[in-house]
């Protein structure tokens, strides 16, 4: 049994990339199974998203509790440091799923740094579980390379082998950029590229209702409408008369303003708005209700202020479900077109 660990902060595309290795690797005939052993503090009653939906499409036996054994929160050690007591849970989980596996893919926590005090970040997981591992890119500015080479060399460190790197979600202004400068440097580094991945809105773009529920507030219109794409995030910082030729520029967007700044609401709905954003708990003049209405559109109420309410949604990105066929086939696609997955193949065994 071998296991390929997944790394990366969050909006990498983790979840994507595991979906695609796997069902490719179950088409070439290895039983495949997915683990992650620090998930997301969830609500009660709430299963974790990803381990649904990779428990659905490879078939697994296993409960979700099985799936994924332990969960952190910011607020984990609050109850002391139990790393003897969730290592021991994380490696009997794993040793069930393994038993019954050619290859089992690991996934990081939202980011691989988490439970680095207590020793479960993942480069120490995945030596724990004798993981190799891939890390992935996602490029937002020469930083980002910065903190790629520290990771890789930290993976290196804590004794995993490291496969090579993908980027992902690679907007097309910067491809050259990646494979003129950045790929080179990266191998100069003694890391290799596994592939270059473009930015697929499917993969990228969260919903409506996902923003929804990171905001939590309440939602005053457009409740049929939450499956509605968002493809960027604006803010209503200008003044009425420039408005409308900011607001044309993107379509699909979120638009953030203050919930008494009704003007900047209306000229927003004038555009393509896939939702509207209200902060500082202050309900809106009832114009902005009727139009909002007549065109669709949600709009939500929160009490963060504007910059809060920016800073909850800057780690926001696309997610899989069971149902959305086609992100699934999207996935499988990316991988078989722009991942060296042979590669990947061949270095597990």
């Amino acid at each position: 049994m071998k296991s390929l660990f997944i790394m990366g902060s969050a909006g990498s595309g983790k979840t994507a990339m595991a979906v695609g290795l796997a069902l490719k690797f179950k088409q070439e005939g290895l039983k495949v199974s997915y683990f992650k052993p620090v998930g997301v503090a969830v609500t009660a009653g709430k299963a974790d998203e990803d381990a649904v939906l990779m428990k659905e499409i490879l078939n697994m036996d296993a409960p979700l509790e099985t799936i994924v054994p332990t969960n952190a929160s910011p607020f984990y050690l609050s109850r002391g440091n139990r790393q003897a007591e969730m290592l021991q849970t994380i490696e009997e989980a794993f040793h069930q799923l393994s038993a019954h596996s050619d290859l089992v893919i690991v996934d990081s926590a939202i980011f691989p740094h988490i439970m680095g005090t207590i020793g479960l970040d993942a480069p120490s997981l995945a030596a724990k579980l004798k993981s190799s591992a891939i890390y992935l890119i996602n490029v937002k500015n020469d930083y980002s390379l910065d903190q790629a080479v520290f990771f890789n060399k930290y993976i290196q460190y804590s004794g995993v082998p490291v496969i090579g790197n993908l980027f992902t979600h690679v907007p097309r202004p910067i491809l050259a950029k990646i494979e003129g400068v950045y790929k080179p440097l990266l191998n100069e580094n003694g890391f290799v590229t596994l592939g270059i991945i473009p930015k697929i809105t499917e993969l990228t773009a969260p919903s409506v209702a996902q923003v929804y529920e990171v905001l939590g507030g309440e939602l005053l219109t457009g409740e049929k409408h939450l499956d509605l794409l968002v493809e960027d995030i604006m803010v209503g910082a200008m003044t009425i008369e420039s408005a409308l030729a900011f607001l044309r520029r993107t379509n699909n967007k979120v638009f953030i303003t203050g919930g008494d700044r009704a003007d900047m609401a209306l000229a927003a709905l004038e555009t393509s708005t896939s939702a509207i954003i209200l902060t500082g708990g202050l309900y809106p003049d009832v114009k902005v209700i009727s139009r909002a209405v007549e065109k669709d559109v949600p709009v939500i109420l929160v009490h963060y202020d504007t910059y809060t309410t920016i800073e909850k949604l800057s780690e926001l990105s696309g997610r899989i479900t069971p149902a959305d066929q086609g992100s699934i086939h999207k996935a499988l696609e990316n991988v078989e077109k722009y991942c060296d997955w042979q590669t990947i193949l061949k270095s597990l065994g």
